[in-house]
């Protein structure tokens, strides 16, 4: 799973915020996208939650939103 690849390299985080943060990867990603998008996809989910959103609803929200907007 991208979420669990992208995670791991960037450092450690705790099981129960794995969880959240494949949660959160489940609900946005769409089956037809591609292996590269995936990958952005979960470059932003950890990214917002690493700048401080711990929130899922607005993990949500702000991941499905490009980074930098």
């Amino acid at each position: 799973m991208p979420i669990r690849r992208k995670a791991t390299e960037a450092g450690i985080l705790e099981p129960e915020e794995l969880v959240l943060l494949g949660r959160v990867f489940e609900q946005i990603k769409v089956n037809s996208q591609s292996k590269e998008s995936l990958d952005a996809l979960a470059s932003r989910v950890i990214a917002n939650y690493v700048a401080g959103v711990t929130d899922e609803a607005e993990l949500v929200s702000l991941s499905r939103q490009p980074l930098g907007r």
